[in-house]
């Protein structure tokens, strides 16, 4: 999956040339300076309600519907062609996949009841529950799921689902020939598909069980390689999902109504709204007015004290799965270089920008593993503490000197970075101002709205990009853009063969123990050879309004949010 956007719980070796840098940086054994927290030691919290009758009147009234908060949604609500982020949290309601994967990660059936996989693990069976439909009545298929993955698989498809690393057979004879299908896809009978792969990978049962969509709703007017008629469609999106969306009010909301034809029953509440807001502080004030019923609350612990004292907020503080980072464009030459990134990685004062952001929650991150997932190690990694001298050092090597105004050129071009971000109040905006500016580096912040900043990161169009991953399930989430030389998944435009190699090894192998051995080669491999700028771990502080009973299975946001939120009930005062 592309690893980009910033989500809210509602429902992110040496290398061939012989650097001497890589040689000198500390570890993160070796560093003398460690960072302020441990998110490895801190444990998931819940604190239930005090007092949950001092829930407000304005949530009170709202008897059949429960209200969470949003973002910055964009209207794109098509699993696998949207781009912002917030969009993936809205359409959860509304689609079911085949397979989902719990907190910690395992598969879970949705659609499909079961599946069988092959013991050379290249084919793959899956059984679908028996009379699942969409939310407008019509039969749900194995026809549906074929259509869907032929879809993702048209060679008009750039979005960020990606199967270079499963490769459905036949997928060359229908991108590139005259096939009408994939031969690796055979429909059995209605409630039963076989799917072939080329490679295994422990990844393939979730990526080829994912969202499926109608084939009568969205196969109209297909044809192999033409996919722009789908655009008319992103705001009409149909489901099996426990919601079906109502309607979309741009910079408002985003209004669903219960689906009568959801597999595990209808949902006991009615009407579900994501309230759009501009930032956690709205969100806190919202919540204790009883305007949204839960919501995230970032990673302020003064936050928790203000939420216990409401008596009717149930707490949870989550070590989240993302990763904070500054994305870089390798493919810009100032950029390209080795050297040029850990410049930037050593210039900037990490552990502050930290500070800023989490107060106390947060941890400067050193590896391309978030602390939750089991591949997490730093053993070995090289660690860029901030030291504006090395920084400084590095990019005189490679011929970038001050200028009389301070700034850096070279062969007549002055060192200019822009950073894109879509938050005001970004702590990266001043501390790297400071920073860079001390470095000779003229940085250029561009605070855009979601959907151009998004647009801009996926075409390529920037220096520097703020953003966190999605949530991590599987270790290959966070690295597999650095594995391909597909523009569409690579955002970073990284380049690196031992990288490229240790990418797919990891999803080469079903053993755990293997691959975590991959991976942790592969971590210091990227730590040698930055493709970005890892900036933080975090815990998250979430709540909900103790009036709504189930919420706190809804609170992890993960691929089980949609099957939580059709269990939602609200309890009667």
């Amino acid at each position: 999956m592309r690893t980009k956007q910033g989500l809210v719980v509602v429902v992110a070796a040496a290398l061939a040339l012989a650097l001497p840098l890589g040689a000198c940086a500390a570890t993160a054994e070796d560093s003398p300076t460690a960072p302020q927290a441990d998110l490895t030691t801190l444990r998931d919290e819940v604190i239930p309600a005090t007092d949950p009758g001092r829930s407000p009147a304005n949530a009170n009234r709202r008897t059949d519907t429960f209200v969470s908060m949003i973002l910055k949604p964009g209207g794109v609500f098509l699993p696998g062609f949207y781009e912002n982020g917030w969009d993936g949290n809205a359409i959860v309601p509304i689609f079911a996949s085949l397979v989902v994967r719990d907190e910690s990660g395992q598969p879970k059936p949705d659609l499909a009841e079961s599946w069988e996989i092959s013991p050379d693990n290249l084919t793959y069976t899956y059984h679908l529950r028996d009379g699942l439909t969409f939310s407008d009545g019509s039969p749900l298929t194995a026809d549906d799921v074929a259509f869907t993955l032929t879809l993702l698989n048209d060679p008009a498809y750039s979005g960020y689902i990606d199967f270079s690393d499963i490769v459905i057979a036949g997928t060359d004879e229908f991108r590139n020939g005259d096939a009408p299908g994939l031969s690796g896809i055979t429909v059995i009978d209605p409630r039963t598909i076989t799917i072939t792969t080329e490679r295994p990978n422990p990844l393939a049962l979730t990526i080829l069980g994912g969202p499926v969509i109608s084939k009568a709703h969205y196969g109209k007017g297909y044809a192999k390689g033409k996919l722009d008629y789908l655009r008319d469609l992103y705001a009409k999106p149909l489901g099996a999902g426990p919601y079906q969306l109502d309607r979309f009010v741009e910079g408002q909301e985003v209004r669903y109504t219960a689906n009568p034809h959801y597999y595990g029953g209808q949902p006991p509440i009615a009407h579900l709204i994501y309230k759009v807001l501009p930032s956690t502080d709205a969100a806190l004030q919202n919540f204790q007015n009883g305007d949204i019923d839960q919501g995230g609350f970032g990673s302020d612990p003064a936050v928790i004290d203000e939420l216990k004292e409401l008596g009717y907020a149930t707490i949870n503080t989550r070590v989240i799965p993302d990763i904070g980072q500054i994305w870089v464009n390798n493919s810009n030459p100032a950029l390209a270089p080795t050297q040029a990134r850990q410049a930037l990685n050593y210039g900037l004062d990490r552990q502050q920008i930290v500070d800023a952001r989490f107060k106390g929650l947060g941890q400067v991150a050193d590896t391309y593993a978030a602390p939750p997932l089991w591949s997490y190690t730093t053993e070995g990694v090289t660690r860029y503490d901030f030291d504006p001298d090395r920084a400084g050092q590095l990019l005189d090597e490679l011929g970038w000197v001050r200028g009389a105004d301070g700034i850096r050129e070279k062969d007549g071009k002055k060192l200019t970075l822009s950073y894109i971000t879509t938050k005001p109040d970004d702590p990266v905006i001043p501390i790297g101002e400071q920073n860079y500016t001390a470095l000779g580096i003229d940085f250029v912040p561009e605070v855009l709205d979601s959907n151009t900043a998004f647009a801009r990161f996926n075409s390529g169009d920037y220096d520097l990009a703020g953003f966190r991953t999605e949530g991590l399930a599987d270790p290959d989430d966070a690295v597999r853009e650095f594995g391909t030389n597909d523009p569409n998944i690579n955002l970073s435009r990284y380049r690196n063969p031992e990288v490229t190699r240790l990418v797919a090894a990891g999803v080469g192998t079903f053993d755990e123990a293997e691959r975590k051995k991959i991976y942790a080669e592969l971590y210091q491999r990227l730590s040698e050879d930055p493709p970005t700028i890892l900036l933080d771990y975090r815990k998250s502080i979430s709540a909900y309004n103790a009036r709504v009973e189930g919420a706190d299975a809804f609170r992890t946001g993960g691929e089980d949010a949609a099957q939580a939120l059709a269990k939602l009930k609200i309890r009667s005062s």
